[in-house]
């Protein structure tokens, strides 16, 4: 044996096994994540929204044509604003109407780069996100002007990634869809500005009372910082943060090389001036638009007051405005008869010194009509200083204020001022009137007034005044105001009396007489206005100072089922006439509105023709295309006229009948109970007062032969005006004060005389037709069939040579 041992090899290490299969499959798992996440789902998602979510998406080649929310306007004949009636304010603007300062402050402060991109700005979108992410807030925003647009017209307001997704997809097919200056327009018209204000049209007249076209650089910066947030950056709830903005917007413009630095600086040093301004009308007529706006939701529904549609009226704008003057005047000088009621408060001295509070606290009163607020600062003299409401300083001269005694009743005031300190007192808080040029002192009235005035020979109506103010009182008196009409009513039945063969020549008795009427509770003792009787009395008399007791006479003599049925010719409601069918009727016991006098009066004017008063002339949509039409019935006065035209209206009363009454009506103002009216110096007008018992109600209704005008003078509550306030005297001077200007295009000539109607000579106070050349003797006009036949000799000179023969 080998004394060598053999040599002992050292067991091998184990081989290491790597583990392949666990990376493999983690490596598969996560591509296939990337594969899913990244590819196939983006892909399924794309076509997805490709193929359900995109086809129904708007049309932005709608936007072409689009309609927004417009108001309601309404306007007078000739074209002058009444009101805009509406939830939204707009404007809608052509872009080249939009001034290019408008344009340029809302690209800056907006979307600069709004003319370069295609409707995403993908730069601004990730700052946006990036600030988000960064800071946890939205400091800018990412939405351009185009995504603007496509979120304004077509989306919800809600906050998802698919909502901004199909904005940004709208926003490139609006882009190619539409020019960069539709799509501005288009923003420009339909943003909101806050104050229900959408569009800058409207917001420059909402702050600034004024057209876009002449707005300041401050205030194109103002109203551009709107858009963003339209309360935080409210220049009249928030001006603090508004000029911020606004300064903000004016740096942006001076960076983009907009405007200059100086012109920068110049406009950031403007104050915020700012006011809630209602809309510009150019003719105050409220009762009229609420009366256009009902007739605007009956025939074309709700959608009337957001479709843009344009309401013309038959309002002549300078009628309506001398309506309201008179009105004014009218009750101010019914005022100023019966004595000053006092301060509406007295502010302590100390209020005085903060003209800043004492401003606040002047405008924070209610003024209606065309009075001012203001507070008596102090006196020197006979003149009185007084702080107005807007701040300006005015001077009441002592003249202007002597009749303001204290008021005790409508029938008794206390003693007369002797200055002005016997009147007003530092501190009290008053109400002016400009007029005769010059600060007055005035009054809110308590007496109120209506006036409503026609053409004659369609009806269309030129004037319409409901009330004092229509924000005092909404109650329309032209239409609603049912009142007694006291001697308004006369001359029906005076037509009446014609119409049966009497002539204005037939005499009456004017003297006491009791009644026994069934139809009236006990006794009725009938008297004239003046207590005084006249013995018989010719019906041209009669009328022309409003006897009552010859109506009376003459209305029993009449019958008075038949003269209920004659009066219901002129459009008065049997209804209202039947609750009165009895002996008062002669008296206007009876109540209609003002509008149911005009129309029966305009019978007289137009020569015997039954017209309907209408205030809609037409209605146009926002396209300008007429939709509505009026089509009156015309009265047929002239040889032109087409036998049985559907347009011809119904004549009611003769043409002789016609005329005989107006010249009676005109001597009512010659010599009657309206002749306060000769002062107009007009040969075509004619009329008649009216009031009611204790001078309740006050009226005149009156006319040429193509204007017909009526009057109404009370008190809402039927309470007397005061004993000497008669229609001659409370409603006759509003009456005049408005044909005055209704009449100035008018010609000043005699009213023309029909066919068929002769001159007889007859004695006044028989109304007996005598021989030519007697003496004392005038001419009345009669009707060839009823006119009397002339004596070769006179009763009168029969009785003197039957004296003569018997003495």
């Amino acid at each position: 044996m080998s004394d060598i041992e053999p040599t002992q090899t050292a067991p091998a290490s184990p081989k290491k096994t790597k583990p392949k299969s666990k990376w493999r499959w983690l490596r598969w798992f996560i591509w296939f994540n990337v594969f899913i996440g990244f590819i196939l789902l983006p892909v399924i998602a794309v076509i997805f929204y490709a193929v359900t979510i995109y086809p129904t998406l708007p049309d932005p080649a709608e936007l072409k044509d689009v309609s927004y929310q417009v108001p309601l306007r309404i306007v007078t004949e000739d074209d002058k604003l009444i009101s805009e009636i509406g939830i939204k304010k707009r404007i809608p603007l052509q872009y080249h109407q939009i001034p290019e300062r408008m344009t340029q402050a809302i690209i800056a402060s907006e979307d600069e780069n709004f003319f370069e991109h295609g409707g995403v700005d993908y730069k601004g979108l990730s700052r946006a996100v990036f600030e988000l992410v960064t800071t946890g807030e939205k400091q800018s925003g990412g939405s351009t002007i185009t995504m603007q647009v496509a979120r304004n017209f077509y989306l919800s307001k809600e906050k998802t990634y698919l909502r901004k997704l199909n904005e940004i997809m709208l926003s490139y097919k609006i882009e190619s869809e539409l020019s960069k200056q539709e799509i501005l327009a288009l923003y420009l018209n339909k943003i909101f500005l806050g104050h229900r204000s959408y569009g800058v049209a409207a917001a420059a007249l909402t702050y600034y009372g004024i057209p876009i076209t002449e707005l300041s650089l401050d205030e194109f910066a103002m109203i551009a910082g709107l858009p963003k947030a339209p309360s935080a950056f409210n220049p009249i709830t928030n001006p603090t943060r508004a000029i911020l903005r606004r300064n903000y917007v004016l740096r942006r413009m001076h960076e983009l090389n907009f405007i200059t630095q100086e012109e920068m600086l110049t406009a950031q040093t403007v104050e915020v001036h700012a006011r809630r301004n209602g809309t510009v009308v150019d003719v105050r007529a409220n009762y009229v638009a609420e009366m256009a706006r009902a007739f605007a939701l009956k025939n074309f529904g709700d959608e009337a007051l957001q479709n843009g549609l344009t309401i013309v009226t038959t309002i002549n704008s300078q009628f309506q405005a001398q309506a309201n003057t008179a009105i004014q005047q009218g009750l101010q000088e019914y005022e100023r008869r019966h004595g000053y009621r006092g301060a509406i408060q007295t502010l302590d001295i100390v209020a005085l010194e903060n003209t800043k509070e004492l401003l606040n606290a002047l405008q924070s009163i209610s003024n209606f009509g065309d009075l001012i607020v203001g507070v008596v600062t102090g006196f020197k003299q006979t003149d009185t200083y007084v702080l107005l409401e807007n701040g300006q300083k005015v001077t009441i001269d002592f003249k202007s204020m002597t009749w303001a005694a204290p008021y005790k009743n409508v029938n008794r005031i206390g003693k007369k001022p002797q200055k002005p300190q016997n009147v007003l007192a530092i501190g009290d808080v008053i109400y002016l009137q400009h007029l005769d040029n010059q600060w007055q002192l005035a009054q809110d009235p308590k007496i109120e007034s209506s006036l409503i005035s026609i053409n004659a020979n369609d009806g269309a109506i030129h004037a319409l005044v409901g009330g004092f103010d229509y924000f005092r009182s909404k109650f329309n008196r032209v239409t609603q105001g049912k009142r007694q009409v006291g001697s308004n009513i006369k001359p029906f039945v005076y037509s009446a009396a014609l119409n049966k063969g009497m002539t204005a020549a037939t005499t009456i008795n004017d003297a006491p007489v009791v009644f026994h009427d069934r139809n009236l509770e006990d006794m009725w003792r009938p008297e004239n206005y003046s207590g005084r009787f006249h013995g018989p009395t010719r019906l041209r008399m009669a009328l022309a100072f409003s006897r009552n007791l010859v109506s009376i006479r003459l209305l029993r003599e009449l019958g008075i089922a038949n003269t209920a049925n004659y009066l219901n010719r002129f459009g008065f409601p049997m209804e209202e006439i039947d609750k009165h069918r009895n002996l008062s009727l002669a008296l206007g016991s009876v109540e209609f509105t003002p509008l149911q006098l005009v129309t029966a009066y305009a019978t007289f004017a137009n020569t015997g023709y039954k017209v309907a008063p209408y205030l809609i002339k037409e209605v146009r949509d926002y396209n300008g295309d007429i939709i509505y039409q009026a089509e009156p019935k015309i009265a047929c006065r002239n040889s032109q006229c087409i036998e049985g035209d559907e347009r011809n209206a119904l004549r009611i009363i003769n043409p002789l009948n016609a005329y005989i009454m107006t010249s009676i009506l005109q001597d009512v103002i010659n010599i009657g109970s309206g002749k306060k009216a000769k002062a107009l110096k007009r040969l075509d007008i004619a009329g008649k007062t009216g009031t009611t018992n204790d001078q309740k109600d006050a009226w005149f209704s009156g006319y040429n032969p193509n204007i017909v005008t009526t009057v109404w003078a009370g008190f809402d509550r039927p309470s007397t005006l005061g004993r000497s306030e008669v229609g001659g005297r409370a409603a006759l001077p509003i009456w005049m004060n408005y044909m005055k200007e209704a009449l100035k295009n008018e010609p000043n000539e005699s009213i023309k005389r029909p066919a068929g109607l002769v001159n007889i000579q007859i004695d006044p106070e028989t109304g007996e037709a005598v021989p030519p050349e007697t003496d004392g003797a005038i001419f009345e006009l009669f009707r060839k069939k009823y006119a009397p036949e002339v004596p070769k000799i006179s009763q009168k000179q029969i009785e003197f040579i039957t004296d003569e023969l018997f003495e």
